[in-house]
């Protein structure tokens, strides 16, 4: 997903105007297509509204992996192959990680 840069971070929007998943369709995602990963540029995959829930939803069926606060200003549109190197932290539902696009 795009949504044009980290609106945060560029001023353009606070984090109360963020544009995101709400529950319903972040669950609708997960019981409606085999989609494996969802990449964003904004900081969260979540409408502010609905920033716990909607995480819960994808946490809880481990399915879907979520990666937030990608930089792709620079990435044309197309089909790539992505690799995601996690940083392995004990104990944690979610850690930095660096992605690698291949097309």
């Amino acid at each position: 997903m795009r949504y044009g840069c980290l609106g945060v971070l560029c001023g353009k929007r606070s984090l109360t105007q963020a544009v995101g998943f709400m529950k319903d369709g972040a669950q609708w995602l997960v019981d409606n297509t085999d989609i494996k990963l969802v990449g964003i540029d904004y900081l969260s995959i979540a409408a502010y509204d609905d920033l716990i829930p909607v995480h819960l939803v994808f946490l809880k069926s481990r399915e879907i992996i979520v990666v937030e606060a990608l930089k792709l200003d620079d990435i044309e549109a197309g089909i790539y192959t992505v690799h995601c190197l996690t940083l392995r932290m004990l104990g944690a539902e979610g850690s930095p990680v660096r992605c690698i696009l291949i097309k």
